[in-house]
């Protein structure tokens, strides 16, 4: 059995210790996962979502588990700009730097391209590639000049097709583009920008989609056997990525885009 990661293990030296790390997203998923592995690791973890009690129960579970080093939550609407600088105005009195930025948050749509209105669109695209840009120009005043890193997460949908997911995927692809000349622009200031595209991922979302399927069994299975490595992905998976990105050991690392999807998208699908 697992053990829970408490205060000892904290103690020992982590490889994020003295940062600040700030998630969007970050209240449950993937969020969740980077955020409970960064504080671990030493890093103070600060959680930024539209949800803001669930963000903050978030908050107060894995304060719990490590009391020595608290995780904090702050309520912000990555399409409104308004709001993500009042937001981080507030958090720059308690937290001056902030050394890694994880855009994590995002939504999903799946509706056939003929049904998309234009506010299906801007809906989608303004909270998963609008809302990286707003969060990342508004945080970068707030990068010490040592830099720091950051880390957006994409999607294998970005680079393959599939049905009733065009604004996703558009949202998605563009987070790669976006990743690619941020790394260029931003590498004078010592900052490394990479993206994730995870695969399959257990998560709530994932579990609600599977509930909606007329056969829930029949879909989780087929799924699995999509991976080589024969299994769908977990949230830990993404947070060991995102961990390796933002940490010393991936130094000569920018510009990149990491897949975790367990080998999905190397196959070949007949």
């Amino acid at each position: 059995m697992t053990k829970e990661p408490g205060a000892e293990e904290w103690s020992r030296k982590g490889r994020l210790t003295g940062r600040v790390a700030l998630i969007s997203g970050g209240a449950q998923g993937i969020g969740k996962a980077i955020a409970d592995r960064f504080q671990r690791e030493g890093a103070q973890v600060l959680l930024l979502d539209c949800d803001g009690d669930t963000g903050h129960a978030t908050a107060k579970e894995l304060s719990s588990r490590i009391p020595a080093n608290p995780v904090r939550a702050f309520c912000a609407d990555l399409a409104r700009p308004e709001d993500v600088r009042r937001t981080l105005e507030g958090l720059r009195v308690g937290y001056p730097h902030v050394h890694i930025l994880v855009n994590n948050a995002g939504m999903e749509l799946d509706k056939a391209f003929p049904d998309l209105s234009v506010g299906d669109w801007d809906r989608v695209i303004n909270v998963n590639l609008r809302g990286a840009f707003i969060l990342t120009q508004t945080t970068l005043p707030l990068f010490p000049a040592e830099g720091g890193a950051i880390v957006n997460i994409s999607s294998i949908h970005a680079t393959h097709a599939f049905p009733n997911s065009l604004p996703y995927a558009c949202s998605k692809a563009g987070l790669l583009a976006f990743t690619r000349n941020l790394a260029v622009e931003l590498a004078p200031r010592r900052i490394r920008v990479n993206a994730i595209c995870p695969g399959y991922i257990d998560t709530r979302l994932w579990d609600a989609y599977l509930k909606q399927s007329p056969d829930p069994t029949a879909l989780a299975a087929q799924t699995t056997a999509l991976h080589p490595v024969g299994r769908r992905g977990l949230p830990a998976d993404v947070a060991e990525a995102a961990l390796f990105l933002v940490s010393e050991s991936s130094s000569f690392v920018t510009g990149t885009n990491l897949v975790v999807d367990g080998g999905l998208t190397t196959r070949a699908h007949s």
